[in-house]
């Protein structure tokens, strides 16, 4: 029986990948700790701290390989402890007793801290890759459809007229900032920690700075300045990103569900044959893969918070704190690969209704463009009678059920200001698209030129 989604044989499809789930796998957090040890060991003997040949050993036996997970978790649990047990596991395998200098010197939480770290790093990687993709799929959106008008909908209702390709480059232009925003938290955030039960690193002797730095160089991670046991700032910063970044996809494919709507009827996921909408109803041909990501979008928000809520310590560490991350860290990650794979499947598959676009453009009968029509009256009457005349048009139109245009010309007042031809050319939605078509070039432009996506 499956113990939750991210595991379930039936759904963990909808809830992240196999990338993922082999990065916050036992096998690959064990493997960290095993990496952490390794370094440690290494660095100790080259410093002198430790004999060579112990080190030689520890790394020879320092591997996920030669362990067996289910005997240490078992021992884990008898025990209570989260690491010792995988510690004597190497030291059992280790010839003359040199295991005994494994784990010299570290406190438990510098390798699980440290481990995390070297596991969220890996998924950091995974993201930025995946990022890029979503990126190029959003400008080949934009530059494709930067002229195809479509509805502009305020209070979830028809406003103006806008391009498609408009609304893309608002997602592009969001999608920039979240890489920024990646990339900025690297250097704070990917760092280790060799500092002992406290912080003072009095375990380490009188090389433990230089003992840090050359373990953190080996195994690819930055230094703190001090000790971050009592410090969760990192993990509730990546987390919160990570949910920023998940609103921003769950908007996203909230927005093209919206638009799926058969009433609407503009954008489609992508659709694959033997896909199944419907146990009773074969017609259908259901958003699924973007509806996953809206609900999963609200699962790593409310993650996020559970991270935030850890930065609250009491003294040098706390391990109440410390269990909540467990918990929420690898599940935040995990759902962030898989809503970027769904939005990168979506995205790349998107179909665009062009003419159904067009058509919805005129469900209002004109309408739409009161506003233009107000302002290019506004030049023969001023603006204020402009908009009382153009009022009491509207409201008279659509209290009638007649169009816009039919209902202008009926105003005599807008019949001596403007002609049937006028009129009928300021109703033309395609003619009051704005800047739009220029500001998608401009974002395109400037996205590109950040060298985000290459």
């Amino acid at each position: 029986m499956a113990s939750g989604v991210f595991d379930d044989a039936l759904l963990k499809h909808l809830w992240s990948t196999e990338e993922l789930r082999n990065i916050f796998s036992d096998r690959n957090r064990v493997a960290k700790w095993y990496a952490f040890e390794a370094a440690l060991a290494i660095e100790q003997a080259e410093m002198g701290i430790i004999p060579k040949k112990a080190a030689d050993e520890i790394v020879r036996n320092a591997s996920v390989d030669k362990v067996d997970i289910e005997k240490i978790a078992a021992e884990i649990r008898r025990i209570k402890h989260p690491l010792v047990p995988t510690l004597k596991a190497v030291e059992a395998l280790c010839k003359d007793g040199l295991g005994e200098y494994i784990h010299f010197g570290p406190t438990t939480q510098d390798v699980l801290d440290t481990g995390t770290m070297l596991q969220m790093k890996d998924a950091h990687a995974v993201y930025l890759r995946d990022m890029k993709a979503v990126g190029k799929a959003l400008v080949k959106l934009c530059e494709a459809h930067r002229d195809t008008p479509m509805v502009g909908r305020s209070h979830g209702v028809q406003a103006l007229p806008i391009t498609f390709g408009h609304k893309a480059a608002i997602w592009l232009s969001e999608m920039g900032r979240n890489y920024e925003r990646l990339k900025d938290l690297e250097k704070r955030t990917f760092v280790g920690g060799l500092v002992g039960a406290v912080g003072t690193q009095a375990s380490l002797g009188d090389k433990a700075p230089e003992l840090e730095a050359r373990v953190m160089k080996r195994l690819g991670l930055g230094v703190a300045d001090i000790n971050w046991q009592p410090a969760r700032d990192r993990f509730a910063e990546y987390a919160s990103v990570l949910a920023i970044i998940g609103g921003t996809l769950g908007k996203i494919a909230n927005e093209i569900v919206i638009l799926e709507h058969t009433e609407i009827g503009e954008l489609y996921e992508p659709f694959s044959d033997g896909k199944v909408g419907s146990s009773t109803m074969p017609h259908k041909r259901n958003p699924s893969s973007c509806e996953a990501v809206v609900g999963v979008s609200r699962a790593i928000r409310y993650n996020a918070a559970m991270v935030v809520e850890g930065m609250v310590i009491e003294h040098e560490r706390d391990g109440s704190s410390w269990r909540a991350e467990w918990k929420a860290l690898p599940e935040s990650c995990l759902m962030m690969g898989g809503m970027l794979a769904a939005m990168k499947y979506v995205l790349e598959g998107l179909v665009i209704d062009a003419p159904q676009m067009r058509a919805n453009l005129d469900r209002l009968g004109g309408f739409l463009l009161s506003e233009r029509v107000m302002f290019v009256l506004s030049e023969k009457v001023g603006k204020q009678t402009a908009h009382e005349l153009v009022y009491e048009a509207s409201m008279h139109g659509i209290e009638q059920g007649v169009s816009f245009e039919k209902s202008l010309m009926e105003n005599k007042k807008v019949r001596d200001a403007l002609t049937v031809q006028e009129v009928r050319a300021v109703l033309d939605p395609v003619n009051y698209l704005g800047h739009a078509p220029a500001i998608v070039d401009r974002v395109v432009a400037e996205q590109r030129a950040k060298g985000w996506m290459d």
